[in-house]
């Protein structure tokens, strides 16, 4: 098992509940996630940007 960084970006939700649905949909493509955080939010993309650090097999 081994861990990795990932930055991905996820269209802002109507609710903060489908908001983190979006990105854990979206982390878990990559791996499990361990803990992520919103770093930065594009308002006119209506975007937010995500770093996380995922686990995947080897």
């Amino acid at each position: 098992m081994t861990t990795h960084f990932i930055t991905a970006e996820v269209d802002l939700q109507e609710t903060q509940k489908e908001l983190q649905q979006a990105i854990t949909s979206e982390l878990t493509k990559w791996g499990e996630p361990l803990r992520w955080a919103i770093t930065s939010v594009d308002v006119e993309k209506q975007t937010c940007t995500v770093e996380a650090v995922v686990t995947a097999d080897s």
